[in-house]
């Protein structure tokens, strides 16, 4: 089982994993630790996945929830555990309750935890650019300040997900970030076609991050559309024609 860490959210009486794909029971395009209850692999397969990674995660039995991720702004606070099929629409959460495991799950997008541990808050957000320029980012934070964390405090780690390598956009896209912010021209550098450009999403994410007060950031470096054995990947699926795709899940928990 793939699964990665964040030096800086290796904090006393908190517990996190960025997942990969492997170390599952899915087969196929799915193949294998497919967390996605979105997508259309086996329910029982997804259902086992998940049990999987909490068993890495939190042997003792914390409740794992993940949201009906819509690439927004709305975060919601986790006062009790929901069952798949009951998610609320949203995009980030945050808790105080360490009975509840948070996971955001991605395939290119890219999944953030957060994590105040003097106050006992976490938080996670599913950060696409849509969401990230929506203000995400600065939801999920909120949503932990609601519960007594500060955002000198925070920690935040941004997971795999596409490099700027293999993300190419069009030109509405770079329009859209440079009209809500000039900086943002410098997470752009020309594509090989014309009037394409390579997108850093991840250097996105940072700086909506520092913007919203967070200064203890870091990122793990992984390519989701590269690293084809470790991550499932939408770009990838959508260039080879595949019907559907897997989740790969991102998430923390107080211990």
């Amino acid at each position: 089982m793939l699964r990665l860490a964040a030096p800086n959210l290796a904090l006393t009486g908190v517990a996190h994993a960025f997942f990969g794909r492997q170390g599952g029971v899915s087969t196929g395009i799915f193949s294998s630790l497919n967390c996605g209850p979105g997508s259309g692999d086996d329910r029982a397969h997804v259902v086992e996945n998940r049990r999987r990674a909490m068993e890495a995660l939190a042997p003792h039995g914390a409740k794992l929830v993940t949201l009906y991720q819509v690439h927004g702004r709305v975060a919601v606070i986790v006062r009790e555990p929901w069952e798949i099929g009951h998610a609320p629409k949203a995009d980030a959460m945050a808790t105080n309750d360490p009975l509840v495991a948070l996971g955001i799950l991605t395939a290119d997008c890219a999944p953030v935890l957060f994590a105040d541990s003097e106050a006992h808050v976490i938080a996670v957000a599913h950060a696409g650019w849509k969401g990230a320029l929506a203000g995400v980012v600065e939801s999920a934070v909120s949503a932990m300040e609601e519960l007594g964390a500060t955002r000198d405090r925070i920690a935040a780690a941004i997971g795999p997900c596409i490099s700027q390598a293999s993300y190419e956009v069009g030109g509405e896209l770079r329009a859209a970030l440079e009209g809500a912010h000039s900086d943002n021209t410098r997470f752009f550098v020309p594509a090989a076609r014309a009037d394409h450009w390579q997108f850093d999403l991840a250097g996105f994410v940072h700086a909506q991050l520092r913007r919203a007060g967070i200064e203890n950031v870091s990122a793990v470096p992984a390519c989701t559309y590269r690293q084809d054995a470790d991550f499932f990947s939408y770009r990838r699926a959508t260039h080879r024609g595949e019907s559907d795709y897997g989740r790969q899940l991102s998430a923390i928990m107080l211990v």
